[in-house]
């Protein structure tokens, strides 16, 4: 049995659907996969999921019982252990739960990201002592060591926004975001400037719903559309709500959060107008 865990990295859930994928164009039963590794069905079946660890010896005899050949074989075991390696966020881990670890990785390979946020500025976004004031508040009986490691983990997580193969960021957040006074006036005044920074950016569009709009669709609560170049994996959203989150990827679903956003879009402010929109708001600072 391959180890279980709470978080596969995205590589294991790629590798997974293409055991799927293996299996099912090879014509191969579960039960006949599972009596060639000497296991049950549930085995199989949680390693297409990535709900298991991918053992190499596993996925070697699996992908024998396909009938693959041996270079591919090769090709996979190799995508295989690399996929196994923890990420670089696997250092914060003393910080980071198991649950969230998915979603650093969902984001690290996104091609496109689209966010609704009702309370807060996204994590993308923050400026560092914004980021402290919130997540000291979010965390009250964390050390100052923890404190340091979660904002430094966030922060890094920003980098991505620079790289050149970074994804395009699409924010739609409420009014209520920049009217939250989180770490007093001087705080908000730099957060603000720093979104108008962002939104000049080429990969970062930046919408906001003025409270003139009333009630929308997304006041359900925040959350977050992956979309990704790689064929295999489907748009996953990421949905937070009272009691928990959770990873979404039926198509119903993933829908459903498609066209609240695009509502949403239409109802806020249009990105050319944001810049203007944050500087009255910054100038009531």
């Amino acid at each position: 049995m391959g180890e279980a865990r709470s978080a596969p990295t995205v590589g294991q859930m790629v590798l997974g659907m293409r055991l799927r994928d293996l299996r099912e164009k090879a014509g191969v039963s579960y039960d006949q996969a599972a009596r060639a590794l000497h296991v049950n069905q549930t085995t199989v079946r949680r390693m297409e999921k990535a709900e298991v660890g991918l053992k190499l010896p596993y996925v070697e005899k699996l992908l024998q019982t396909y009938g693959t050949e041996q270079e591919e074989i090769d090709s996979f075991l190799a995508l295989a252990e690399e996929a196994n390696r923890p990420g670089w966020w696997h250092r914060f881990r003393d910080v980071l739960p198991d649950w969230f670890s998915l979603y650093v990785s969902l984001e690290g390979v996104a091609s496109r990201i689209r966010a609704y946020e009702p309370h807060f500025v996204p994590g993308l976004l923050q400026t560092e002592e914004y980021a402290r004031t919130l997540l000291s508040i979010g965390f009250p009986h964390g050390t100052s060591q923890e404190l340091d490691r979660r904002v430094a983990l966030r922060m890094e997580r920003q980098e991505l926004l620079s790289r050149p193969d970074g994804p395009h960021l699409w924010v739609v957040m409420d009014e209520t975001v920049l009217r939250l006074s989180i770490g007093g006036p001087q705080v908000m005044r730099a957060q603000i400037d720093h979104l108008i920074e962002s939104s000049q950016k080429p990969n970062v569009t930046l919408q906001v719903v003025p409270f003139s709009v009333g009630p929308h669709p997304g006041m359900g609560g925040p959350f977050q559309l992956f979309r990704f170049q790689i064929p295999e994996l489907p748009d996953i959203v990421y949905a937070e709500g009272l009691t928990g989150a959770g990873y979404l990827d039926q198509r119903s679903d993933v829908a459903a959060y498609l066209e609240a956003l695009d509502r949403m879009g239409t109802q806020a402010t249009p990105a050319r107008r944001t810049e203007s929109f944050l500087r009255g708001i910054r100038k009531e600072l």
